[in-house]
């Protein structure tokens, strides 16, 4: 990042709060004088993140390479709000496949140092650059060769002048009404370390399907779930030859275990040649066609819909929506009847 010579920060606009003595006829409302307040502390966040923009250089570039290049796991440390923001950019490192843990400083002087090994970087967070806690760490990782991305407001404070690349926030005044409390400070701080993030994540080979991989719970997940991952398949799928008696057809819907409620009729190579369902065998019935004997092939469903395993499951759900069925057969590239994807099964795995 850039070196820039430290100035005075720029006082953000911060509009005082309505007192509780009486306002004159044309002061406005505790509401609005509140909800201004508010927005003028969204409005000093917003500039300082804006100003960290201009900052960007070649210290960002170092320090994008040092990550990427990461033979190790990425160590985020910091105390205090810093060490929070730490801890988020920490997680956003890991779920976009970069290893990366986050190291308590306080803890780290106590043993858990040896989370940090050769071959790691270490991203250290500090406003101020002089949190005591962190430069305990320095002359650690110097013996250790792991290089250290410091992520400050000083350039020159310890924690920049011990670090091997620094990502300079420069004087930020906080947003808030003593000026003290971490705010516009640890906007700026999430937004580089974001930047950061994304920016290797760019530059990787990464794609959506490795996202989902290391996501596998809740929407995310499951918008990238293949129907190979929920088909049912071995004795759970029922299949029958299309020269069997609809006597057999339905021993094998009702010994199947979980019953799904069809069975994909096969032909002696294995593969597909239609389906009968529990619909078809009731509207049978309901008809007082109660002959047994009659070979399925005679009564099944002839060129059935059906899904290859790598079909994405939300796609298979919204066929079986439009077809209105219960059931699709799930077919190889060869056209064998490899698994049945049920709708108890999207049921279950909230598909549906």
């Amino acid at each position: 990042m850039a070196r820039h010579s430290r100035s005075a920060a720029k006082k953000p606009r911060l509009r005082a709060l309505p007192g509780r003595d009486a306002k004159a006829p044309d002061a406005p409302s505790d509401a609005e004088a509140t909800l201004a307040y508010a927005r003028s502390v969204l409005e000093a966040e917003a500039r300082a993140i804006l100003g960290v923009m201009e900052r960007l250089g070649d210290d960002f570039l170092r320090a994008v390479k040092l990550v990427r290049e990461c033979r190790g796991q990425v160590v985020v440390t910091g105390m205090g709000k810093a060490g929070h923001i730490g801890q988020k950019l920490s997680a956003t490192l890991a779920s976009t496949g970069i290893r990366s843990v986050y190291l308590h400083p306080a803890e780290a002087v106590h043993g858990d140092l040896g989370r940090v090994g050769r071959g790691d970087v270490i991203l250290a967070l500090s406003n101020s650059g002089s949190t005591e806690e962190l430069l305990r760490l320095l002359p650690s990782f110097k013996r250790m060769a792991t290089p250290v991305i410091a992520l400050t407001g000083d350039a020159k404070s310890p924690l920049g002048r011990g670090a091997d690349v620094v990502l300079d926030i420069g004087a930020i005044a906080e947003a808030c009404p003593m000026g003290l409390v971490p705010t516009a400070s640890t906007a700026a701080l999430h937004a580089v370390g974001d930047a950061l993030a994304m920016t290797v994540l760019r530059s990787r080979p990464f794609g959506t399907e490795d996202y989902a991989l290391l996501h596998p719970g809740g929407k995310l997940g499951r918008s990238v779930q293949r129907v190979f991952e929920l088909m049912r398949t071995g004795n759970a799928n029922p299949l029958v030859r299309d020269t069997s008696p609809l006597s057999a057809v339905v021993g094998v819907m009702t010994k199947t275990p979980g019953r799904p409620g069809a069975a994909c009729v096969v032909d002696k190579a294995g593969k597909l040649v239609g389906i009968f369902t529990d619909g078809d065998l009731r509207r049978r019935v309901e008809s007082g066609l109660t002959d047994f004997t009659v070979p399925v092939r005679e009564l099944m469903g002839k060129n059935p819909r059906c899904v290859t395993p790598e079909t994405l499951v939300l796609a298979a759900a919204t066929q079986m929506r439009e077809l209105r069925v219960d059931q699709l057969p799930v077919v190889d590239v060869e056209g064998r009847a490899v698994g049945l994807l049920d709708v108890q099964d999207l049921l279950a795995a909230k598909f549906v």
